[in-house]
């Protein structure tokens, strides 16, 4: 049977044979594919959070779909259609982490950045080591926002907690010897090896953020661009730093265009 998708009968109907169609497939066929395509729909088309969240959690649980388990740890973390009362960090990691051992890149993505976020709630422990190797995992499986994270913390690297207030007190010696003698640092002190979770290593970071930016990363081609101009973990190559330059800006200008053109899509805002 044909469908005129312009005749809102016919959409209607449409609609609703697909939902049988999902409902069949999952709840009869036990098909794990289906039953994520049925809580998307339950979500997006019928706008019932409530039902969808406890298909994507039982889709996770019986079935180890590993989207489902990003999606009901998202709505975990939002407290969305009663995953929770309010958002619940700890109740998310866990379906991240193992939708992340499920091989979805934005399981591990996600996984990583609760880890090493510095509004982790007690009930878990902050832990940059293992967040690395999970972000690192995603980078792997060519997601973007993991790659341009990982050049970050190459860049700045990222210091044991015991070893912080250390590197605070040598931050601010280097501050003061560089009033004094601005054109030396040499003589200064520094961090006792193994003082890093993460180290600073500037070839690393340039790679990672080459890869992020091969992916579409906008602030990962930028950040190229910077290292080609000053010669950080790559030769200066003024040439290249120009290309990743205008590669970054012509990105941005396809993110405000389909921005404005969602913006015409909703119409005009009431005033």
């Amino acid at each position: 049977m044909s469908f005129d998708l312009k005749n809102e009968s016919d959409v209607k109907e449409y609609l609703d044979k697909l939902g049988i169609e999902y409902r069949f497939g999952c709840y009869s066929e036990k098909k794990a594919d289906v039953c994520h395509l049925l809580g998307d729909y339950l979500e997006g088309i019928k706008k019932d959070f409530d039902k969808a969240g406890k298909v994507y959690r039982s889709n996770c649980d019986d079935y180890g779909y590993a989207k489902s388990c990003l999606k009901y740890g998202n709505y975990s973390f939002l407290g969305k259609g009663r995953a929770s009362d309010k958002g619940d960090p700890v109740k998310a990691y866990q379906y991240y982490e193992k939708g992340c051992q499920l091989n979805d890149p934005d399981a591990c993505l996600h996984s990583g950045l609760l880890l090493v976020s510095k509004s982790i709630p007690k009930e878990m422990k902050r832990d940059v080591g293992k967040a690395f190797q999970y972000l690192t995992k995603s980078c792997e499986m060519n997601n973007a926002n993991a790659c341009f994270y990982l050049s970050g913390m190459h860049i700045s690297g990222v210091v044991k907690d015991e070893f912080k207030a250390k590197e605070q007190e040598l931050h601010q010696q280097k501050s003061a010897h560089q009033k004094d003698k601005p054109a030396s640092s040499a003589s200064l002190p520094t961090l006792p090896e193994g003082a890093y979770v993460v180290e600073r290593d500037m070839q690393k970071a340039f790679e990672f953020a080459y890869k992020a930016c091969e992916l579409r990363n906008m602030y990962a081609c930028a950040n190229l661009s910077q290292m080609y101009a000053k010669g950080d973990g790559i030769p200066r190559d003024e040439k290249k730093a120009e290309k990743y330059k205008q590669l970054a800006l012509e990105m941005q200008d396809e993110i405000k265009k389909e921005q404005q053109k969602l913006n015409f899509q909703q119409g005009l805002n009431p005033t």
